[in-house]
């Protein structure tokens, strides 16, 4: 029997959440719908007796993601749906091709989270009729009908050994190049067409002195729980293992949402976060830390005219008086979210779905100017990922294939735990939205 809608995830933190309340609601409505990693192993159903009538995807930029996400997971399908989760850019970013979602990628339907996404990119080449505002559903969090689905604050204070009596400081971190060596950026500087050799500099001085700042903050302020929230990307970090050795309050946590320390956080800073709109829509206060100026190129552009903390003394005084104010303009932000009161972004998505599923295809992907390719090593590489991971076959017993593959495959094996959920998990997270879903509200406006 054939699938309603397979959705494609990348990151846990940043996508699951968010993908089982679209779940849940489109089974509400009666639809068969499932869930897939993009690095598990490839699955023949989904090109045979189960290939989905519509594909949702996280990203979609160029003629390759369409390969690699659709072709290479379903074999060719017209419906294709970009949840989009890179769309509050930097502006060299927003001036690439890659970003701008170039080649056969733009006859996808494309998310929107508000109108500044939607105009950037028809503006350089999207037919109109391609990009869809719905709002940004992981804002729709916020709404008081999902507050059952969070932890509390003295939950999460036994779980983690934090001290509920303290004042919790929790630094969302963005210095997703400090842990990657040369070899990861030229590659990323290759796929984007951009260069981060500069930003992945700026990033380590930055990292390096917020830490030196936390040290000192810590020495100084015993009332204060520092919950250090690190990118996916910084895995296995040598600083932050120091501080947390030399600091009993400082803490790295990488479980749970953003969303959920938003919440039960007295205060909050970053660097350079989009997540910078959850912490407004959730109606908190936070500082941004730059211990140098970040280069409009590097800078998402909802951060123009930012009032950042730029020395230790600064820091220190957001600490002691939070205050009302908001580091970025607020009406620069509403442009890149759009919020309809009564109208969740989950419920407009869905509804988007619906019609991508019910009427005839917008455009065509799989038309001129894109020639599907079937990776077949990536293919049979991911199934022996699969089976050491199952098996617990230790990769370094094979290095004398050559170290840096056994290394390689390592990171894989280990990035493909740290995305995996089973299927039990999710079905309890899906049941957890579905028992929100009766009630309405509308988010912080």
């Amino acid at each position: 029997m054939a699938l309603d809608f397979l959705i494609l995830y990348e990151h846990i933190v940043r996508e699951l959440d968010c993908d089982a309340l679209l779940m849940a609601e489109l089974r509400r409505r009666g639809y068969s719908v499932e869930l897939f990693q993009l690095m598990d192993r490839k699955k023949l159903k989904y090109f045979f007796w189960k290939k989905p009538k519509v594909i949702v995807t996280s990203a979609m930029y160029d003629n390759e993601t369409l390969n690699s996400f659709v072709y290479n997971n379903v074999g060719k399908l017209d419906k294709v749906v970009n949840l989009h989760w890179e769309e509050v850019l930097s502006r060299e970013q927003e001036e690439s091709n890659f970003y701008n979602l170039n080649e056969n990628a733009a006859k996808c339907t494309h998310i929107c989270w508000g109108n500044a996404a939607r105009d950037r990119i028809v503006r350089n080449g999207v037919p109109q009729k391609n990009a869809v505002v719905t709002g940004a559903i992981h804002l729709d969090f916020f709404l008081p009908q999902f507050d059952r689905l969070f932890r509390t604050r003295d939950e999460l204070a036994g779980q983690f050994g934090l001290n509920s009596d303290k004042k919790w400081f929790c630094y969302i971190s963005s210095f997703s190049c400090a842990q990657m060596d040369d070899k990861e950026i030229e590659e990323l500087n290759a796929m984007t067409d951009l260069d981060f050799t500069g930003f992945k500099a700026v990033g380590n001085r930055s990292m390096r002195v917020t830490l030196e700042w936390f040290d000192r903050l810590l020495d100084e302020h015993p009332e204060i729980e520092l919950i250090y929230r690190p990118h996916p990307s910084e895995w296995d970090s040598p600083p932050l293992e120091a501080m947390r050795k030399k600091h009993p309050s400082f803490h790295v946590i990488t479980d749970y949402t953003v969303k959920q320390w938003v919440r039960v956080c007295d205060l909050i800073g970053t660097w350079m976060s989009t997540s910078i709109a959850e912490i407004y829509y959730a109606g908190k206060s936070c500082v941004v830390i730059r211990p140098e100026p970040l280069y409009d190129d590097y800078d998402p552009v909802i951060y123009e005219g930012v009032d950042a903390a730029d020395s230790y003394e600064k820091l220190n005084a957001y600490l002691s008086h939070p205050g009302n104010s908001f580091p970025i303009d607020v009406e620069r932000l509403k442009q890149h979210y759009d919020v309809v009161e009564g109208y969740p972004s989950y419920r407009r998505i869905c509804d988007l779905l619906e019609e991508v599923y019910r009427d005839p295809p917008r455009d065509h992907p799989f038309s001129e100017g894109y020639r599907p390719h079937f990776n077949l090593i990536k293919f049979i590489a991911l199934w022996i990922f699969s089976v050491m991971r199952f098996l617990h076959i230790d990769p370094h017993w094979f290095d004398f294939l050559g170290k840096k593959l056994t290394d390689t495959v390592e990171r894989m094996i280990n990035y493909n735990k740290k995305a995996r959920v089973s299927p039990e998990e999710l079905e309890q997270l899906i049941a957890s939205m579905s028992s929100c879903l009766n009630d309405g509200s509308s988010p912080h406006d």
